[in-house]
């Protein structure tokens, strides 16, 4: 029997996307084409996206670059693979990662660090993932002419994405794709924050301020932890019945205070929280994060993304004991530690439903953003095709 002939090379692939051509303007469905994977690439079909508020701030910075699809939390399946990808295949069931893991660094052998150096530099300028040639997949032709389209992350707002396989977590096949996305984000940055970063304790007194999706995924975390006191704070009480669902025991909305939160919060707690985390993404709430947690041993983590850049600015006098610092991603390794939390959702020991307050077809991205903005949805899930 002659030996099977080898899968042709991959080729360009055309595609539908949303593409956002300006700073705060709708998003158009435009046709545009993806390139075939490089070497170490893989091009996925997207099954299933989410929005998260880190694509509408980036949206909102006047300063970006654009045409550019955003995007980074959807799940999908392996279409083609670059020449030397070694740890996926075609059908592979995976999450588009924008916390890559290349296993070879100092950061991927290091127990306490999920920061790849390889692709560190990327992440924070919140590019798309090629360090060979730092350039886009994504094109589109407009009066004639081929433009390119800038990355986001993963740019998962498009039929079809191309990632490094660095950049990718092989899930469990039983693992349903509409709910498996928010597992690229929102899960693993709320979840591991409390419990892979500070190792939140039993009997522990939480602050959280912001009760969106990685806000209740903190507070899952330490009720399953057994903090003793959940602080929920938000200025939109609509979302209070549902963050007790998380377990969080008791809500605060700081336009019915008199006094400033940290004020607040000391007067509650006898001196203060154990740890407060920040969720919002605002500068002005770090400091009275700090200044709400006890002295001596508080320790504030943040979580938000601040599109405003600002710069961060408070007495070093608040620190006296206290500390402050980030969590990037939960501290999960993508490829290494992702697949377990999700395999996690397979045996029904994580619940995600609550998290996902609204689905709609992809062609209606707008329509999510507005739900989002609008204070009323947590995750908007969208399917493509």
């Amino acid at each position: 029997m002659a030996p099977a002939l080898p899968a042709p090379a991959p080729g360009p692939i055309k595609c539908k996307a949303a593409v956002a051509w300006g700073p705060n303007e709708e998003l158009v469905i435009e046709d545009i084409e993806v390139d075939a994977p490089h070497a170490g690439e893989v091009r996925i079909r997207m099954v299933a996206v989410s929005l998260c508020h880190t694509d509408i701030s980036f949206l909102g910075m006047v300063q970006a670059q654009f045409p550019r699809i955003l995007g980074h939390e959807g799940a999908g399946i392996v279409e083609s693979v670059g020449e030397g990808v070694k740890h996926l295949k075609v059908g592979d069931h995976v999450l588009p990662l924008s916390f890559p893991e290349c296993g070879e660094c100092a950061n991927c052998k290091s127990e306490f660090n999920n920061l790849c150096e390889k692709y560190v530099k990327n992440m924070k300028e919140l590019q798309m993932l090629h360090p060979i040639d730092q350039k886009s997949r994504f094109s589109v032709s407009k009066a004639g002419e081929t433009q390119q389209i800038f990355s986001f992350l993963t740019s998962i707002f498009s039929e079809y994405t191309v990632v490094s396989e660095d950049c990718c977590a092989k899930i469990h096949e039983d693992a349903p794709f509409e709910k498996a996305c928010i597992f690229a984000c929102a899960i693993p940055t709320g979840f591991g924050a409390a419990w892979n970063t500070v190792k939140v304790e039993k009997g522990s007194t939480v602050a959280i301020v912001g009760l969106g999706t990685i806000g209740l995924a903190v507070a899952d975390a330490t009720r399953i932890a057994g903090a003793s006191r959940i602080i929920g704070i938000d200025i939109n009480s609509g979302k209070f019945d549902l963050a007790k669902r998380f377990g969080v025991t008791e809500c605060i909305n700081p336009k019915d205070c008199q006094s400033p939160i940290q004020k607040v919060l000391q007067d509650l707690t006898n001196g203060g929280v154990d740890y407060f985390f920040e969720c919002v993404g605002k500068v002005d709430l770090v400091e009275a994060a700090l200044e709400s947690t006890r002295e001596g041993s508080g320790k504030t983590v943040v979580l938000g993304f601040d599109g405003s850049c600002r710069q961060l600015s408070f007495n070093p006098l608040l620190l006296f004991g206290r500390s402050i610092m980030s969590s990037v991603c939960g501290g999960y390794k993508g490829r290494s530690h992702v697949p377990g939390l999700v395999d996690k959702l397979v045996k029904k020991e994580l619940f995600v439903d609550n998290y996902i307050t609204h689905t709609l077809p992809f062609k209606e991205i707008n329509k999510a953003i507005a739900l989002l903005n609008s204070g009323t949805c947590l995750r908007c899930v969208m399917t493509m095709g």
